[in-house]
């Protein structure tokens, strides 16, 4: 893990950005952070490919970190601003076209975000390793929070993980779909009442679908992007209980 910069913000957390090969991420901890005193680390993923920069995360990692954790994201394959296949990026156009028609997506949907999840979690995994070496980061349990998908695989590949907060739900591809019968960490999932690009449905049985004996789901009214930030400190609280 390479570092190119380093900055305090107001807030004392400790914001850098790093590479790790052709990986580019960035590293979130709070000011107490040390090697006497090392703390938790949180995986923070962005949904679908958006960029490790999008205000939304980075606030919601700044919240997190400022909570006494470690956060690290990535813009991992075909995130952000790394290369995308030509073939991909048909498909997301497709994608989009076919929900602005209220066409079937399914099977678009399939062909865009399999492949995605299956290329960005060899990477995801190399970053944990790279994180937990470091002297200000605990190297006991694991969480992960955002992208459903993802996090479904790599709660399924990874034993260090030992809790995962997931947002939406409605489109995951069948094999995490499948996966997620497997699931044994605590989890806590949020879902929009109301979001336009994620049927209810459908988020509704895949957390039925999760083997965790620990689940917890919050559903609150509102679109997409309308979770309420005070379910940022109910998920601080939930990762309190199992990585603290």
């Amino acid at each position: 893990m390479r570092f190119l910069s380093e900055q305090r913000l107001d807030d004392g957390i400790v914001e850098r950005e790093f590479t790790l090969g052709e990986i580019p991420g960035t590293l979130w901890t709070p000011a107490s952070a040390s090697a006497s005193a090392p703390v938790p680390l949180i995986l923070m993923s962005h949904n679908n490919g958006l960029p490790k920069a999008q205000p939304r995360l980075v606030a919601r990692a700044r919240h997190t970190a400022a909570c006494g954790y470690a956060v690290v994201t990535i813009d991992a394959a075909g995130c952000g601003d790394r290369p995308r296949s030509a073939e991909a990026e048909r498909t997301r156009a497709e994608l989009g076209r076919a929900m602005r028609a209220g066409e079937p997506v399914d099977e678009i949907f399939e062909a865009l975000i399999g492949p995605l999840v299956e290329n960005a979690v060899p990477e995801w995994l190399t970053t944990l390793d790279a994180a937990l070496e470091l002297p200000e980061v605990d190297d006991g349990p694991v969480g992960y929070t955002s992208w459903t998908a993802l996090g479904i695989r790599l709660a399924a590949v990874e034993p260090r993980i030992k809790a995962a907060g997931f947002f939406a739900g409605g489109y995951v591809p069948r094999a995490q779909r499948e996966e997620a019968r497997q699931l044994t960490v605590p989890l806590l999932m949020l879902l929009q009442w109301d979001d336009e690009g994620n049927p209810r449905r459908r988020a509704l049985e895949l957390f039925d679908t999760f083997g965790s004996k620990e689940k917890t789901l919050h559903a609150n009214l509102g679109g997409h992007t309308g979770t309420p930030w005070f379910e940022a400190e109910d998920g601080n609280r939930f990762f309190g209980r199992h990585l603290k």
